[in-house]
């Protein structure tokens, strides 16, 4: 039997990724210049995988008898990732993706921890396959931010 807190964590996760996406979609409309283009690209490329990952968490929560949260459940959290004042504070945006990302493995690795004490492997597979998706985002943003 999955615990609740395997479902609390889902839910959180759940909103992190569409909240992720909002931002992701508005950083890439509000950036501009040269220098942006690539954090732009990137910002869209990444938008499908995150909405996919909320996607398949809200799936989990099904199968569990549980619901992703709606709308009137949200609570935004990405402070760091609003658009900049500045449309080409690059750099502000790059930060914000990176706190993101920080955030969402810290969750999934919280979920793989939880999944596993409640003997939860079907949870425990999908965290840690989206686990790889938030490293490997947040070693792409690294890099950014190394040339900036």
């Amino acid at each position: 039997m999955t615990s609740d807190r395997v479902v609390d964590i889902l839910r959180k996760a759940y909103s992190d990724e569409i909240e992720t996406v909002m931002n992701y979609q508005t950083n890439a409309i509000v950036l501009d210049g040269v220098r942006a283009e690539e954090i732009k690209q990137s910002l869209q490329t990444d938008i499908q995988e995150e909405l996919t990952h909320a996607q398949q968490l809200g799936e989990r929560l099904k199968q569990l008898d549980a619901r992703p949260p709606g709308s009137e459940e949200f609570v935004a959290r990405q402070g760091s990732l609003q658009p900049p004042e500045d449309s080409t504070d690059v750099l502000a945006v790059i930060r914000g993706v990176l706190d993101a990302e920080e955030d969402a493995i810290d969750t999934y690795r919280e979920l793989i921890t939880v999944a596993e004490a409640a003997n939860d492997p079907v949870t425990e597979d999908l965290a840690v396959t989206i686990l790889a998706d938030e490293e490997a985002h947040r070693t792409e943003f690294r890099g950014f931010e190394k040339e900036y």
